[in-house]
């Protein structure tokens, strides 16, 4: 376990860090507190120690960002889901359908597209990064989309819905 001082010295040094790869990755105020209290607990609970300073500040990226993921992945992050999406979609699907329509077009996808359709959307992430939090290639990410959009415009009873 650290010492007070050296929790002190770590907060000051890369709290900021911390709180921006969480708000790159969540995009949420909230979450980005709940990841910046548990990294810091796992920085507290650490008994390693570090070759340099650098090697300090590596360990805390990734904690930070395997912390975030692990929040992405979660159950609770995925029913909780702002209505944001509907921002995002095209004005005559929104006039015609309510928000619970929507959401429940959205959750009854199947898994595979209602991952894709909800980072995408809700989360605002591209593509590329989808990969990378899925580990799957690109191409497979820009099929499951285009997948997912058709099965919602099915669902939604839309002609359009890019």
């Amino acid at each position: 376990m650290r010492t007070e001082q050296e929790i002190s010295r770590a907060m000051e040094q890369y709290a900021d860090m911390v709180r921006r790869i969480c708000l790159v990755h969540l995009k949420s105020y909230h979450d980005t507190e709940d990841i910046f209290q548990t990294v810091f607990f796992k920085y507290m609970m650490y008994s390693g120690s570090f070759d340099s300073e650098a090697h300090e500040k590596a360990w805390f990226v990734r904690v930070t960002v395997n912390a975030c993921r692990d929040l992405l992945r979660s159950l609770r992050h995925r029913t909780a889901e702002p209505l944001e999406i509907l921002d995002t979609l095209p004005a005559e699907v929104t006039a015609s359908e309510s928000r619970r329509e929507v959401l429940e077009a959205v959750l009854a996808l199947p898994p595979k597209y209602k991952d894709v359709i909800y980072l995408f959307f809700y989360e605002g992430y591209q593509a590329t990064e989808i990969a990378r939090i899925l580990k799957k290639r690109v191409n497979t990410i820009y099929t499951l989309l285009s997948r997912g959009k058709a099965l919602l415009r099915q669902s939604l009873g839309g002609e359009e819905f890019e």
